[in-house]
């Protein structure tokens, strides 16, 4: 992935965005603030992006977004459950029109298994405050370029999305 590749994914989320008079907002897991930081690069993006809560530690997770520990527990930080929620709580936090959650394993040490191998990522959306889309996505590679792969997808999905 070059980074050019990037930063024409993200300018093109980020004018539509622009065009459509719509906020954004990030909590990140797995990609530790690299989304809200690949977005605040686009050009304007004082007009769209309303920032971002890196909660890479489950603790934040419980202790800021309120995602209630039995749902950890039980899904694993890493999982479809806990990324919506994240992206639920972020909107208690973060005033926007676009909430997004992302967790994941882009590296070895998390809740890994042959059911989800590390390179699995979950991005959660919600616009308005209600279910826009939700994605479990395998990426291959190294730890930065599984997390570079994801933020290129979800400005790629949010454009699909957007238009």
């Amino acid at each position: 992935m070059s980074n050019s590749e990037m930063t024409t994914a993200i300018k093109m989320a980020s004018q539509l965005l622009i065009d459509k008079n719509l906020t954004l907002a990030f909590a990140e897991s797995a990609t530790a603030g690299r989304a809200s930081a690949a977005f605040s690069l686009a050009g304007n993006a004082g007009k769209f992006l309303k920032g971002g809560f890196v909660c890479y530690d489950a603790a934040l997770k419980c202790n800021v977004l309120q995602v209630q520990q039995e749902m950890l527990d039980k899904f694993s930080p890493e999982s479809a459950e806990v990324t919506n929620a994240i992206a639920q709580g972020l909107t208690k936090l973060i005033p926007a029109d676009i909430h997004i959650g992302i967790t994941g394993l882009p590296a070895p040490g998390g809740s890994e298994s042959p059911e989800k191998p590390v390179g699995t990522m979950f991005i959660s959306a919600l616009l308005h405050g209600e279910p826009w889309f939700n994605e479990r996505i395998l990426f291959h590679g190294s730890h930065e370029q599984i997390v570079d792969q994801t933020v290129v997808y979800v400005a790629s999905k949010l454009t699909h999305s957007l238009n």
